[in-house]
């Protein structure tokens, strides 16, 4: 079911299209418009838009039989990479569109539906985004409020959503909403409806826009729904809607290395650059020993998000369902989130004052950077959740020990080898958040490394596996140490009370 109207560039193989993409973001950021201009202001000139997106970006998530590329994962994460190396925005802008709504439509619309949709997003430039997150609910999102009744012609939808990148541009909404019952109480499963803003009755109104710090290209805001959908908008789950939202939310986090892949390259290299350039005394930056390991740092990171993006690419195929995902999707969405804002704080300390400049891109990515640790799940709630999944698996085998049970556990059974003198201990069934947190920290480390084992044995370069090896091991002393203090320290009530400090000079 192709569209009517193919784009020349279509027909171009995807190392061809990458590179004409590439060559297009360096036209439009660099020659026609200056990027670190464009990023100190809210929004994007038409043109650089209409630039953009006449390259066809998204026929990359678009399934052939649609008339797209074929959404093959590699290309995708490929693709991704190349944006966020220009624009950490951009690719979030991408990211959105992909992870969020061209993903999900493919699996879970009806074909015709979906067909019309798509031939939209390739020969109009149409976007499309997702509605969960609502006030007062955050990451709760089983008791989201957003309801909807069916009726002959179809479904009313009803509430509030907050937060969601593309307000007010979008020309499609998935929309998530629990089912109301005869009763005014809501269903305990969730379902997903598309709503097409061209259409009367569908669209969904931007009530606040929000002045959200960083991400300046992506507007965020508070919406009104009060809508009227037709039968065939909402998506078929396979089997729960919850599972479906899950499946989603996956994959979406699953797809996260390719957007820090980009960002972390860039701020190697401009690290690099400045490093060997910027003299201090007799010798440059580079010679100096912190530095090296600084940069080592950012090289660790690079490493990392490698191997996450070549094992997103082998487990994270729209033929897969990843509802049951969580542990490797949580923990590669946290630990790369952590690594991106990490990179870009390293980044600007090694630039100095240039860093602190709204014109310099390590310094836009730590606001830029500093967003993707929250949305999508909060990376302290996905460490947590990660902790509970080994814990609860240990418990079941009744394993104390959590070398022993990391050995022979499948993600993790080649890694824990590198880190047995710090893993030999026994874990309580039953932790303080605080540790649980330090711990999932610990585990989602110890997988990722697993991948970049599994990077290494197919060819990549040594001395960076080895390097990012012994990074990830300084780090984890340091949280074990964290896990294993015995420190109790809470909130002191009133702490105003006996606490001026001028009474005391």
């Amino acid at each position: 079911m192709p569209s009517d109207s193919p784009n020349p560039i279509d027909s171009l193989a995807f190392p061809e299209f990458l590179l004409h993409f590439e060559a297009t973001l360096k036209h439009l950021f660099h020659d026609a418009y200056d990027i670190d201009k464009l990023s100190a202001t809210r929004g994007m000139p038409d043109a650089v838009w209409q630039g953009i997106l006449g390259t066809n970006p998204l026929s990359v998530a678009i399934p052939a039989k649609y008339g797209g590329r074929g959404s093959a994962v590699k290309e995708v994460l490929a693709f991704l990479e190349k944006a966020s190396y220009e624009s950490l925005p951009l690719s979030l802008f991408f990211g959105i569109n992909i992870g969020l709504f061209l993903y999900p439509v493919s699996r879970y619309a009806q074909p015709d539906f979906a067909n019309s949709i798509f031939n939209k997003f390739l020969t109009q430039q149409h976007i499309g985004g997702l509605m969960i997150t609502e006030p007062g609910y955050g990451s709760d999102a089983l008791s989201m409020r957003t309801s909807y009744t069916q009726h002959a012609e179809g479904y009313h939808l009803e509430g509030t959503k907050h937060w969601q990148g593309l307000s007010g541009t979008a020309n499609y909404w998935l929309i998530a909403a629990r089912k109301k019952m005869g009763d005014g109480s809501l269903g305990r499963d969730i379902d997903l409806f598309i709503s097409d803003q061209q259409q009367d009755g569908q669209k969904v109104s931007v009530v606040e826009d929000y002045d959200n710090q960083g991400l300046y290209m992506i507007p965020y805001g508070k919406n009104n729904i009060d809508i009227n959908l037709p039968s065939e908008s909402k998506l078929n789950p396979h089997s729960s809607g919850i599972k479906m939202l899950l499946d989603t939310l996956h994959r979406s986090r699953m797809q996260f290395p390719g957007m820090g892949m980009g960002f972390i390259e860039r701020m190697l290299d401009e690290a690099l650059k400045h490093c060997s350039k910027r003299m201090v005394g007799l010798k440059n930056l580079f010679s100096m020993d912190h530095v090296q390991q600084q940069l080592s740092r950012l090289q660790a990171a690079y490493t990392l998000c490698s191997a996450m993006c070549a094992r997103s690419s082998a487990m994270s195929a729209l033929s897969e369902d990843l509802s049951a995902a969580g542990l490797e999707a949580n923990s590669v969405k946290a630990v790369v989130t952590d690594l991106m804002q990490e990179c870009a704080q390293i980044t600007v300390q090694l630039l100095g004052a240039n860093g602190y400049r709204v014109s310099n891109i390590a310094g836009r990515g730590i606001m830029d950077s500093r967003p993707f640790q929250i949305f999508e799940g909060s990376n302290e709630m996905l460490y947590t959740q990660v902790a509970e999944f080994i814990i609860k698996q240990m418990k079941q085998l009744q394993e104390d020990n959590l070398f022993t049970f990391l050995n022979t556990f499948p993600l993790t059974a080649a890694s824990s080898l590198l880190f047995k003198d710090l893993l030999d201990f026994n874990v309580s069934a039953t932790l303080p958040q605080r540790k649980l947190l330090d711990l999932g920290k610990i585990l989602s480390r110890i997988i990722c490394i697993g991948y970049v084992l599994d990077l290494a044995n197919n060819g990549f370069r040594d001395a960076l596996v080895q390097n990012c090896i012994a990074m990830v091991k300084q780090e984890l002393e340091g949280l074990f140490a964290s896990y294993k203090s015995t420190n109790t320290a809470a909130v002191v009530p009133h702490y105003k009370e006996q606490s001026d400090w001028t009474k005391f000079a």
